[in-house]
């Protein structure tokens, strides 16, 4: 114990010695750290960003959509039909599912008054806003009533609202799709932009048949999409057997032919964002790393220098009685020393540069205890892994020979 104490001491006393060189070295180390702790609570502030957007679509949500199916070895021309039909069958036969929406859509010009705006125009069912977490902020939704006889009405997104109708109250009011007129009867709440860059609140929603008869017209009942809820997420896969099974029997699909529908869940998404985001840190991680290891070449590299300059003190100490290992723990020391310091420095460092692009970007960022644990490990294993060949080169010094150095 002894032993090291003086170690310890020596190695600060030819630090202060050596100040700018001990900073030029602190600072590889430092920004190695610095790297490797940002670079972790990148990777998770991103997994956590990406994995929220992801919830916002629904952890319970399974997509259906129509495909080509294949006739006689060659891809068909037309894809499979779904229908409304389909989702009531859905609805009503698969007990898994707590409920179907059925979804068209496209891009329209929405005029009020002297005012017009581009927006994507969806027709739904009522059941589309709960599966998709969509709530009424002003006003409130279209009855069934409405979706049976087909009633012009439509809620409006927050930014095709303020576009028509800027502080006004759009409830009540009426706007023009496409040639026909369309009573507001409510407005969502603001979500932001979507995990693929769409703005949520610029759209317009109105019911499917409403959609259908007036805006774009289609063959009777078919939709583009059918998105079912599962009763859970632990039901989710039973869910999606269930609905395969009731298609392809509304189908009349053969046991040995491909389904003309496929159903996707929203587990597929998050297991792939979670791939994707895995993957990344990784890489990020290992860059980080290598900034590391330069930082330890650059260790290794000011503390043969050392070595090189000292060799007359190491002589002088080797002839009065020290020993090869006073003189190994010395070095090793004064190298560990430099790279936790480093470390520490470039956790404080990284801690800072974290805490403040989070609140910049509003991103969910902050330093991860772990990564900080990391990190000073490793600059002090940087330390003792780089600095044992000067350490040992100095302690291997023969005192006569050092003695003579000038």
């Amino acid at each position: 114990m002894t032993v090291f104490l003086s170690a310890v001491v020596t190695a600060f006393s030819a630090l202060a010695r050596n100040k700018l060189r001990a900073v030029l070295t602190l600072l590889g180390i430092l920004i190695g750290t610095a790297a490797f702790v940002i670079v972790w609570a990148l990777g998770s502030g991103a997994s956590s960003f990406i994995g929220g957007k992801v919830s916002d679509l629904g952890s319970n949500i399974l997509y259906v959509f129509p495909q080509p199916v294949q006739a006689s070895g060659a891809r068909a021309r037309s894809v499979g039909r779904l229908t409304e039909n389909d989702g009531k069958a859905i609805a009503r036969e698969a007990v898994s599912v707590a409920g179907v929406a059925s979804f068209l859509n496209t891009m329209s010009q929405v005029v009020a008054g002297d005012k017009n705006t581009q927006t994507a125009v969806y027709g739904v069912n009522l059941p589309y806003f709960w599966i998709r977490k969509f709530e009424i902020e002003k006003g409130s939704l279209w009855t069934e009533t409405d979706e049976n006889v087909k009633t012009k009405v439509c809620i409006l997104g927050p930014t095709v609202a303020t576009a028509l109708f800027g502080n006004q109250d759009p409830v009540g009011r009426v706007v023009r799709v496409g040639r026909a007129p369309y009573r507001v009867v409510g407005v969502t709440k603001a979500r932001g932009t979507s995990l693929f860059g769409e703005d949520q609140d610029d759209r317009i929603f109105m019911p499917i048949g409403s959609f259908r008869a007036r805006v774009m017209p289609t063959s009777p009942g078919r939709v583009d999409m059918l998105m079912a809820a599962s009763t859970s997420e632990d039901t989710t896969a039973r869910a999606s057997r269930q609905i395969e099974g009731i298609l392809r029997q509304r189908h009349r699909i053969r046991a040995s032919s491909d389904s003309d529908f496929k159903v996707n869940s929203q587990a597929d998404l998050q297991d792939a964002q979670k791939n994707i985001t895995d993957t990344l840190s990784k890489l990020l991680i290992g860059v980080a790393a290598v900034s590391l290891l330069v930082g330890g070449i650059g260790v290794m590299n000011i503390m043969l220098v050392s070595v090189a300059e000292r060799t007359r003190e190491i002589g002088i100490r080797l002839s009065i009685g020290a020993r090869e290992r006073d003189i190994l723990v010395q070095f090793l020391v004064e190298a560990t020393v430099l790279s936790l310091l480093g470390g520490i420095l470039g956790m404080m460092v990284g801690s800072g540069l974290i805490v403040f692009a989070g609140f910049v970007l509003s991103w969910p960022m902050k330093p991860d205890g772990l990564a900080l644990v990391f990190g000073a490990a490793v600059s002090g294993l940087i330390g003792v892994t780089f600095g044992y060949l000067p350490a040992r080169r100095a302690a291997k010094l023969d005192p006569i020979e050092a003695l003579r150095v000038e």
